[in-house]
């Protein structure tokens, strides 16, 4: 497991959107961080979004820029381990969250970092730390 100090948080896509629209709020709070953690999904999410837009190049360039400045978390057996025990939680309490989320959760749960995300449903997710920026 990758060492995370107190301050370290791990980035949901939409606070990255977020960023990108120019929410001086968001760069404000990244600036006094130790480190940034982005899950690969969030990143791929990120580049579905550049791909499928109509500025296509220029928001690749964004989105490289701004990972270039984070370290990229990667899925391997202990997130699919995290991962079934988040989803069975969520099933057997009938309060699904989509597939990329559980992942993105397991993540969190990981490495213990806090998810910084606009989306409510990760509160379904009680084994995780969250908050809204």
């Amino acid at each position: 497991m990758i060492q995370m100090s107190g301050s370290d948080v791990l980035l949901d896509t939409n606070i990255i959107i977020a960023l990108f629209n120019s929410e001086t709020k968001i760069a404000e709070k990244l600036d006094k961080l130790n480190k940034v953690y982005v899950p690969c999904i969030v990143a791929g999410e990120l580049y579905y979004g550049a791909n499928a837009s109509k500025s296509k190049a220029k928001n690749i360039s964004k989105i490289n820029l701004f990972l270039d400045n984070c370290s990229i978390l990667q899925i391997d057996n202990s997130t699919a381990h995290h991962y079934g025990e988040i989803k069975a939680i969520l099933r057997k309490k009938g309060t699904p969250i989509p597939e990329n989320d559980i992942w993105i959760a397991a993540i969190s749960v990981q490495h213990n970092l806090t998810l910084i995300t606009r989306d409510a449903h990760f509160k379904m997710v009680e084994i995780i730390s969250i908050a809204s920026w």
